[in-house]
């Protein structure tokens, strides 16, 4: 099945949660409000002529300035039995950083939502297991988002565990070869 017409049973099937579909150099991208985003997905999974069983990645996207709503959570769904794809993309409003978790579908996409909560701060409520997975858990802001800094004035208050890397490194640098 083609990606366009998978987008078109999607929005036969979800006409109020679907905003857009674009289309560029054959990939489609199926735009939909967050609000049903696991309902959604679950139909993808479960439905026999779509069955996509493979979510090949989820990462969160930053548009300040660009566009509102500020965030997007895009899912890549490959399907390993039809071998085709489809894009899907929820607006995530920075007001509500927060949309569905689907590890109950995908148990992959356990780290995947880690991640893009680690380092967008979008909340996936449900998920079982909600905390930091890339930076320390003491660690403050997320440094993917476009408002973070970056470079530090902060001086004495810097993060210790920076201090400690930028000693570790000259230590090391010993060992370096060339």
């Amino acid at each position: 099945m083609e990606p366009k017409d998978i987008a078109d049973l999607i929005k036969d099937r979800y006409p109020s949660e679907l905003k857009e579909t674009k289309e560029f150099r054959g990939q489609v991208s199926v735009v939909m409000r967050k609000d049903r985003i696991k309902e959604v997905m679950q139909y993808l999974h479960d439905t026999p002529e779509l069955y996509f069983n493979y979510l090949e990645d989820l990462c969160g996207v930053d548009y300040l300035g660009k566009k509102e709503p500020r965030f997007e959570v895009v899912y890549h769904l490959f399907s390993l039995r039809h071998r085709h794809m489809i894009r899907i993309k929820a607006e995530v409003p920075e007001e509500d950083a927060s949309i569905e978790s689907v590890v109950c579908i995908w148990a992959g996409a356990d780290w995947h939502e880690r991640e893009c909560f680690d380092l967008f701060g979008i909340d996936f409520k449900g998920h079982p297991d909600m905390r930091r997975i890339l930076l320390p858990e003491d660690w403050e802001g997320h440094p993917l988002r476009k408002d973070y800094p970056l470079q530090s004035d902060q001086g004495e208050k810097e993060w210790h565990g920076y201090k400690e890397i930028l000693e570790i490194a000259k230590k090391n640098k010993k060992y370096e070869v060339g």
